[in-house]
């Protein structure tokens, strides 16, 4: 009950701000740009892996939205839409690297056939798992990041965050459960 009531609690704010953003409202925009960039942008460096790229991107989301503003239609919160313009764009932009390989780079190599269901499958999951990381805390998730995404030891991140090691594996340990939770039963083998 609680949750639905955030949902519409946070639904209505939406409208309200998109109607003040609808309106050249930049106050409103500048509320909406100065909650969302950030985690936006660590949003689609887990998609890119370039921290320029993200904030490029992102920046051209926000841009867009201004410059659409009038027209802008949002079905739910503008945190929704944020994300799933970040998604979309994020794909073009993995979409578009991909498309610079040469077929010269192929030519002669065998290349395994991926079924289009696999495809698909394969991105909800990582897309359940990015979504599942970006809901832990942020201290956590960024112990979390540095132990899968960096390889680093458990020393070593102690050592960079200034935490001891048994804080790090605390925080591993949380993170862990918090996405198994998240994935629920079907993934849960995977962490």
């Amino acid at each position: 009950m609680q949750r639905l009531t955030n949902l519409i609690t946070n639904t209505m704010d939406d409208m309200f701000l998109l109607q003040l953003i609808k309106n050249g409202d930049k106050q409103a925009f500048k509320y909406v740009f100065d909650t969302y960039f950030t985690v936006l942008c660590r949003f689609m460096y887990l998609y890119l892996g370039d921290t320029q790229e993200a904030e490029d991107i992102a920046s051209d989301i926000f841009a867009s939205v201004w410059e659409n503003r009038k027209k802008l239609e949002i079905r739910l919160t503008f945190k929704a839409y944020l994300f799933q313009a970040a998604k979309n764009r994020c794909l073009n932009a993995i979409r578009d690297r991909k498309a610079t390989v040469s077929l010269d780079d192929i030519n002669g190599q065998d290349t395994p056939q991926v079924s289009i269901t696999d495809s698909l499958e394969t991105e909800e999951l990582n897309n359940l798992i990015q979504e599942a990381i970006l809901s832990l805390p942020e201290k956590c998730r960024e112990v979390f990041l540095q132990s899968r995404t960096k390889n680093l030891t458990n020393q070593e991140i102690a050592e960079s965050m200034d935490i001891s090691v048994k804080t790090v594996e605390a925080q591993i340990t949380k993170a862990l459960k918090q996405i198994r939770k998240f994935l629920g039963t079907q993934y849960q083998y995977l962490f």
